[in-house]
């Protein structure tokens, strides 16, 4: 479970939200919400340890997140708007590389059977930098698939995604809450997971 505090985060002087409290179960979805400049994204970084918090706690199964460090990132996956991929490498090889930074291995056939269920067969060798947005995004998110981590934290994870994408997305998400897993997300666009009610954060 992630339980968050009296969290309080500022960009410079001025303050973005505080007195922030709220707690996350296994098979939870939660959607964070609020105009530009609300502390949407500082909000997701600051959990992830990305950002230090002003003031409150954060939480994983009881314990500071602080005092777990790397036992709490191995917990957490986080993509945010930047799709965070080699334009020079292909699709195979920056989902080998990006799992191989987050510390385990995955196959080369483990590696196109995830691309192809991300629409991306055919694909799989070319250079990013001829992909379209949509494809660079689906890219980034095949990093969903190959990861163990019970908390999936998500910064516009459906941008540039057309309308096939967006149902994948929505579909994955279902598998990863119907196995226990935890997922924090912010979007401009709608996402429903059958089966699932989305819960609401808005930051003011």
């Amino acid at each position: 479970m992630l339980e968050v505090g009296n969290l309080a985060c500022s960009r410079g002087d001025h303050r973005l939200f505080s007195g922030l409290c709220f707690t996350l179960q296994p098979g939870q979805l939660l959607q964070v919400q609020g105009a530009n400049g609300s502390g949407k994204t500082s909000l997701l970084r600051t959990l992830c340890g990305f950002i230090q918090p002003d003031e409150g706690e954060i939480l994983w199964h009881g314990k500071r997140v602080r005092d777990l460090g790397e036992d709490y990132y191995a917990e957490l996956l986080y993509l945010g708007h930047l799709n965070a991929i080699k334009d020079e490498l292909n699709a195979l090889e920056n989902l080998q590389m990006s799992a191989g930074l987050a510390g385990y291995t995955i196959s080369e056939k483990q590696a196109v059977s995830v691309l192809r269920r991300m629409g991306l067969q055919r694909r799989e060798h070319l250079p990013v930098r001829v992909l379209s947005q949509g494809q660079r995004r689906r890219v980034a998110l095949a990093r969903l698939l190959t990861s163990d981590a019970h908390l999936w934290i998500l910064d516009e994870p459906l941008t540039a995604l057309d309308v096939g994408a967006v149902g994948l997305m929505q579909e994955l998400i279902g598998e990863h809450l119907s196995k226990g897993g935890m997922t924090i997300f912010t979007t401009h666009q709608p996402l429903q997971v059958a089966g699932v009610e989305t819960r609401q954060l808005t930051l003011s």
